[in-house]
């Protein structure tokens, strides 16, 4: 009977293993997808859909979001990594390659024979100590004329000057106080177009034309009104229209409708934005009153657009109002014009809240994607340095952590430190990744780096990616935003934890709709 036991035992622990194994094998496959592009020597990736349309790309989680992925645990890393584009608008590759990292030395660990919730609970320690310590080594930047701005813009738009430079001018024209508001997204900003020049500028970009040749290409102190829906008349269901009082009716708020328009028209706006469509009367009434129309402008649009000229949207029903009402909810701008050869409307100078548009040109139609994701991530970048701070980059900074961590390790007894080993091959990961994809030996530099740090105390060293040689990161002006790093080993410790705590992988059972469907013979296992 004990034989039976301990086989069972033995199976139940082959079965769980397998599991780790399994998730941690998916992990390392998504991290591995990454870790080539970490660095500025870190090189590009190709994907291709089933069509053979191609995107080539150096952006972390433009790679994780369009690649094929099907396992749970990868798609839980992906997640990970969306989550803090979200939020902090860089990083990804960072979180993506510790989290592999977390998640090979915690399996390491268990199949060594130390428990699982031993190395959660070092785990968990460790990353507590990291991050305490990542805090404490920020430091605030002196405002947008700091070195720095420019340097984190550098970095992270991928050492493109003309994009730094871009990004650095649009976040002086935002201000401070702007960039630190935590509903403003300095990314949303950023528009890449074929055949334009590189351009910042006050004001707001539409992406769509006026809706016919006969209105005005351009307009200058104009009244703005924006409507968030559609110009047309109220609707009458079908039913109702079959009817005589319907059809009556449906006359009468065609004629309303008419009417509010030419009141609207008479106030001497220049300027409409629907949400949606514009129907044929509207668009001859506002074409004759000399009113350039655009249509079916995107929300985010409608909203940047109402926000820089201080209009109020308002529904068709708000045509309504009267003339007084009206004028409250129309906004103003110096200027609007179609640009016929881009296909969009610009607002400039408008009376509302200043609001920048960062304009990045690009050669192709190939390279417009690229370029708005570098220059999108530089902005977040920049945002970011300005509201936490920022900490000595290159993986300096992780390193430094990984070495504090080793003697914290120290005071931790029993299995629980072998959790915070894993946390210090985490923090060691970056570093050793872009002195790879550099072309060195990263065990030799990364020996090179910590003998540094601990005879100089200087916790700002690393690795020259051209040289090869060891330099101070801080006096080279490479520095990345604390907010990002912080975020980067959070999310990273996150999903490693959730990984390491799974010990059995089931099937769901399918819908009863499915199961309708199957046949009597068909192989289920079910509990």
């Amino acid at each position: 009977m004990s034989l039976i036991r301990e086989a069972a035992a033995g199976s139940d622990v082959d079965e769980k293993m397998a599991a780790l194994i399994t998730n941690s094998n998916a992990i390392r496959a998504i991290a591995s997808a990454v870790e080539g592009t970490l660095g500025p020597k870190g090189l590009d990736t190709m994907l291709v859909d089933k069509f053979g349309e191609v995107v080539i790309t150096n952006d972390g989680v433009t790679i994780l979001t369009m690649m094929e992925a099907n396992h749970p645990a990868a798609r839980m890393l992906i997640n990970i990594a969306r989550a803090q584009q979200e939020e902090v608008g860089d990083g990804t590759t960072t979180a993506t390659v510790m989290a592999g990292a977390l998640v090979s030395a915690g399996v390491e660990q268990v199949a060594r024979g130390v428990p699982v919730a031993r190395v959660i609970e070092g785990l968990r320690a460790g990353l507590k100590s990291a991050l305490d310590s990542m805090r404490s080594q920020a430091r605030p930047v002196s405002g947008l004329g700091d070195r720095v701005v420019r340097q984190v813009a550098l970095i992270a738009g991928r050492s493109h000057e003309d994009i730094a430079d871009l990004v650095v001018q649009a976040a002086v024209l935002i201000g401070e106080e702007k960039l630190k508001d935590k509903t403003f997204k300095f990314s949303d900003t950023i528009l890449a177009e074929e055949g334009a020049e590189n351009e910042v500028f006050m004001g707001v970009i539409i992406k769509k034309e006026r809706m016919s040749r006969q209105m005005p290409r351009e307009l200058k102190d104009v009244s703005v009104l924006i409507i968030d829906d559609a110009l047309e008349p109220e609707e009458i269901d079908d039913e109702a229209l079959g009817t005589e009082a319907g059809f009556a009716r449906y006359l009468q708020l065609q004629e309303e409708f008419s009417s509010n328009l030419k009141k609207a028209a008479g106030l001497g706006i220049g300027l409409v934005l629907a949400d949606r469509g514009v129907c044929d009367a509207a668009e001859e009434i506002l074409a004759d009153a000399g009113v350039m129309v655009v249509q079916r402008v995107a929300g985010k649009e409608l909203r940047r657009a109402a926000e820089h000229t201080g209009a109020r949207m308002i529904k068709r029903t708000g045509l309504k109002k009267t003339i007084d009402e009206l004028e409250k909810c129309l906004g103003r701008a110096g200027r609007a014009y179609n640009d016929e050869k881009l296909e969009q409307v610009w607002i400039l100078g408008g009376a509302g809240k200043p609001m920048a548009t960062v304009l990045v040109g690009a050669a192709t139609a190939e390279v417009v994607g690229e370029r708005e994701r570098i220059a999108r991530d530089a902005a977040a970048s920049v945002q970011s340095a300005i509201t936490g701070g920022v900490v000595s980059g290159g993986g300096s900074l992780e390193l430094a952590v990984a070495r504090e961590l080793e003697k914290v390790r120290e005071g931790i007894r029993g299995m629980a430190a072998y959790g915070v080993d894993c946390v210090v091959e985490a923090l060691k990961r970056p570093m050793s990744q872009i002195v790879a994809n550099a072309g060195f030996n990263p065990l030799e530099k990364l020996g090179d780096v910590i003998a540094a740090q601990a005879e100089t105390g200087k916790n700002s060293l690393a690795i020259d990616c051209d040289s090869g040689l060891v330099e101070d990161m801080a006096e080279k002006g490479i520095a990345d935003p604390a907010e990002v790093k912080i975020y980067a080993l959070r999310a990273a410790g996150e999903v490693a934890e959730a990984i390491l705590r799974i010990d059995t992988i089931i099937k769901k059972r399918e819908d009863r709709e499915t199961q309708r469907d199957m046949q009597p013979g068909d192989n289920i296992k079910t509990f």
